[in-house]
């Protein structure tokens, strides 16, 4: 393996449930492997590329098309696009996969209970009490990946676990060199 070669590692599940945490721990232990990494959060992607998308089904699938194009584009130029969104339909996510071809798909787990209990905002109490419409995993559908390449349910392990084991899959599945220093 090349250290120039790009990949996809794909963040997805519940608000909540660890994704962007993950994400943000993984690209600093990449970029000292030797890797070229950008981190494409579903947040901050909604703030500047995907600006004034609303909640709608459609709306959700082009922002989450658009990032894929975006990652796509990194991975061709020997780029780790990591993706950390919510991308709560399986369709989407697999047109994804389809497109950028080197597609490493994390699901995060929690439970709607520990991600509610998470919730900083208060978004869910909101959401389930229905004042807030179209939200994921109460009054709008998450689909749970069906061969996903990694599941890490965070309710048992650490970010810092959950980042490694990410370390160890792509080791597994040959996009990371085993002997590469984690810490140089």
């Amino acid at each position: 393996m090349t250290e120039d070669r790009g990949f996809c590692v794909w963040f997805t599940g519940l608000s909540g449930a660890g994704k962007s945490t993950i994400a943000e721990l993984l690209v600093p232990a990449l970029r000292q492997r030797g890797h070229k990494v950008e981190l494409l959060d579903g947040d901050v992607v909604r703030t500047h590329l995907s600006k004034g998308l609303g909640f709608s089904k459609e709306d959700r699938d082009t922002n989450i098309l658009r990032i894929g194009f975006v990652a796509d584009l990194l991975v061709r130029n020997g780029v780790v696009a990591i993706c950390s969104a919510i991308s709560p339909y399986r369709e989407i996510r697999d047109r994804n996969r389809e497109l950028i071809g080197d597609f490493v798909e994390v699901y995060v787990k929690a439970s709607l209970e520990e991600v509610t209990r998470r919730d900083v905002k208060g978004l869910y109490e909101k959401a389930i009490a229905g004042e807030i419409s179209n939200f994921t995993g109460v009054s709008d559908p998450y689909e749970e990946p069906e061969n996903p390449e990694l599941v890490i349910d965070t309710e048992q392990c650490s970010p810092a676990e959950a980042a490694e084991m990410v370390l160890a899959r792509l080791e597994e599945l040959g996009r990371l060199n085993s002997n590469q220093p984690a810490n140089a």
